[in-house]
């Protein structure tokens, strides 16, 4: 196929999908690199045609067919190739996608024996499917298990019934079974196994005789003990390596809220310099970045508009060296991949700094790149006095900007404005005084009528207080607030802020001295029911884990029903003074630490073995935030085990988050992140539980996961 880079730098390269169906090599022509691979599971996403910056840039119309990218997953850049027919073309996508669909369908059983395979391989040096001692002690090495000597010697005789001085065959199956033996699954199989050794179906859990039942039936391999209605060690290990044995209730993963509340009521998964891939001073802008934002279910996104050559608009960050896109560019990318993931709304956050004829230009390419799915009127024929939900905006784009008139001009002929000024964005006005340290009076914008006209739900107004705010803003008119004004009004006028959100929309942006696109804790602005809470998408933090665990649930929607006390007019909650009320629902949660599979070892530290510890937090209203951490064990990530008890008291179990952190000990420098998992505690299943692991980046670690468990109970 023909690799493409730049307009001029296209070449010729051979690519082979490796027999074991998980890898992919390709020829390199760099003096020091070897033949290069990488794996299926770095791809984050296949896409047909011209659908990359690169190949919409360097590739004609005429490709189209024979175009496809491979996206990468974290920042490596993506692989943009033609082969030499679109039929080939076709064949590749289709079948790296199948492959990729695959791999994540596997059980937790099967991700496991896929990763051990695959270290087993890559430690058998000889290729000869068979093991020597040498190469057992490198592969325990490679899954992150140190042994001494010994014990290594020790297994092998063990499983070296031939007496051959390697391992082949059924005496590497013996080996695996040793080595993947849980000692903890057995002792729990024990204890509940009451009925002739083994489980019955009222042995298996504490639910409803039906559901064991099924249990039994969906997960058991032994038809005499299925008749029985019983569960061997296996079934119960195969259940709990299942969907049902997961920490996420199953109930959760798919859209189960209500979608028919007004769009206010729901906290929306929203970017801030959506364009930016990486830092706000000098990082690339692209359209790359947009799309992966709304691949990750991200609704509402923002755009930094600003006069560009040739008469086009351009988005980048005003004032700094970040690199350019076309406006138009955006929006076409933005229309591809905004409902792939969800089909709920997106909205579009214009900061607009351009002159009216270049605003003329943006509502004629929004007008006739999104057409019917942009939202140009309110829906219906009378002047709505909420919002719409939802459900009734599937599929729409609204925009978020000024606005000359009020929205009820709609209703009326009184149309007249042509153009106005209007005062400048909140948040462009503050980059411009961070950047000039004046505080002059806000500087104004003219804004031209066609743009003007295109924003209905989402009309930006300067905050001057919340009183202010009930008696002269109008539902649809909404206000933008810089992070420490957001957390100041939430820390002081708590329930204010609340009610304020009750009828109205509130954005919050990070500060403009975050020039490293770090993010701010997202989770005080949602305890006071502020529903577009915008972090940097782009840069991977603790504060993006926890964004990414609110809106895990719900089908991933991007979407997330606020507790009734945030909706109801007559609640005078606020978190920060825990009063009586609906939203005091006092739990004790418990959570067991048992063990560990396979972690990941650090690519950097690859001849280090890690020295897992876990810490769970809490994180909620102030008197919920809690973190409690295991002791590290020492030289083992292949199956390290805690037995740890922790406790926390809850009291707004609806407002909270609990978070599992996975890190590698270090006792001369910070400890490294090896993977975490966060999730809302109500979506969270009590009794014994895998909790998936994910990067930084918040990909999933495919074979990591720990073993816990968990009770959430009413507190006495």
């Amino acid at each position: 196929m023909v690799k493409v880079r730049s307009s001029s730098w296209k070449k010729d390269r051979f690519y082979r999908l490796q027999e074991d169906c998980k890898t992919l090599w390709h020829e390199s022509h760099k003096m020091f690199k070897k033949n290069q691979t990488f794996s299926i599971d770095d791809i984050e996403s296949v896409r047909m045609g011209r659908q990359s910056e690169g190949l919409n840039k360097h590739t004609q119309p005429t490709d189209e067919e024979r175009c496809f990218s491979i996206i990468f997953k974290g920042r490596k850049k993506n692989l943009d190739l033609m082969a030499s027919s679109g039929e080939e073309a076709k064949q590749w996508v289709a079948s790296l996608t199948k492959i990729i669909s695959n791999m994540l369908s596997l059980s937790r059983q099967q991700k496991n024996e896929h990763w051990i395979i695959n270290c087993m391989r890559k430690a058998d040096k000889n290729a000869d499917n068979k093991m020597n001692l040498k190469e057992l002690k490198h592969f325990l090495r490679h899954i992150n298990v140190e042994v001494d000597d010994n014990y290594a010697e020790e297994i092998f005789k063990k499983c070296d019934k031939s007496n051959s001085g390697t391992l082949e065959g059924p005496e590497i199956k013996h080996f695996y079974e040793i080595l993947t033996e849980r000692e903890e699954i057995d002792v729990i199989y024990g204890n509940y196994a009451q009925t002739d050794g083994q489980m019955s179906s009222r042995d298996l859990e504490q639910v409803a005789l039906e559901d064991a039942v099924k249990l039994i039936d969906k997960y058991e391999m032994d038809e005499t003990a299925k008749q029985k209605k019983h569960m061997t060690k296996d079934g119960f290990l195969m259940y709990l390596h299942h969907g049902e044995g997961s920490i996420l209730n199953p109930a959760h993963k798919g859209v189960y809220q209500d979608m028919s509340q007004p769009l206010n009521h729901y906290y929306i998964s929203s970017s801030h310099n959506t364009y930016l891939m990486e830092d706000q001073l000098k990082g690339p802008s692209s359209t790359e970045a947009y799309i992966k934002a709304l691949m990750k279910s991200c609704r509402c996104v923002e755009l930094d508009c600003w006069d560009g050559a040739n008469g086009e608009p351009v988005i980048y960050h005003g004032y700094t060296l970040t690199s350019k896109i076309l406006f138009k560019d955006a929006i076409k990318a933005i229309k591809e991949f905004a409902f792939k993931t969800s089909e709920y709304p997106v909205i579009l956050s214009l900061e607009n700094h351009c002159s009216v004829d270049q605003q003329k230009l943006m509502a004629h390419h929004m007008i006739s790149i999104l057409g019917d799915a942009l939202v140009t009127k309110p829906l219906g024929n009378t002047m709505p006095t909420n919002f719409p939900s939802p459900q009734q905006l599937k599929g729409k784009f609204l925009i978020k900007g000024k606005r000359l008139n009020k929205l009820d001009a709609v209703f009326s002929n009184n149309s007249t404005i042509e153009e106005d000024t209007v005062s400048e964005e909140d948040e462009a006005a503050d980059c411009k005084e961070n950047e000039q340290k004046s505080k002059s009076k806000k500087s104004k914008i003219k804004l031209a009528k066609e743009l003007s006209d295109l924003v209905v739900y989402c009309k930006s107004v300067h905050f001057n207080g919340f009183e202010h705010a009930k008696d002269n803003q109008a539902f649809y008119e909404m206000s933008s607030f810089k992070e420490s004004k957001a957390f100041n009004l939430a820390e002081s006028s708590a329930t204010a802020y609340m009610h304020h959100n009750m009828d109205k929309l509130s954005r919050i942006y990070p500060a403009g001295s975050r020039t490293d696109s770090s993010n701010y804790n997202p989770v005080p602005m949602w305890n006071v029911g502020c529903q577009i809470v915008a972090l940097n998408f782009q840069t991977p933090s603790k504060e993006m884990h926890v964004n990414q665990g609110r809106f895990l649930q719900n089908g991933v929607s991007g979407y997330i029903l606020k507790p009734e006390f945030q909706r109801s007019l007559s609640s005078q909650f606020d978190p920060n003074t825990l009063t009586k009320g609906p939203w005091l629902k006092k739990k004790v949660f418990h959570v067991m630490i048992i063990s560990a599979q396979q972690l990941p070892k650090d690519k950097d530290k690859h001849k280090s073995i890690v020295d897992p510890l876990v810490r769970v937090e809490i994180h909620g209203v102030p008197a919920d935030n809690d973190s409690k951490e295991t002791d590290y064990i020492e030289n083992n990530g292949f199956k390290p085990m805690w037995n740890k008890n922790f406790q926390f008291t809850i009291h707004v179990p609806e407002l909270v988050m609990v978070k599992f952190v996975v890190e590698d000990h270090d006792s001369t420098s910070n400890n490294d992140l090896i993977g975490q998992y966060c999730l809302p505690l109500t979506s969270i299943q009590n009794g014994y539980r895998h909790v998936p692991l994910l990067t930084k980046r918040g990909d999933v670690i495919s074979s990591a996961g720990l073993f816990v468990h968990l009770m959430i109970l009413d507190a006495p």
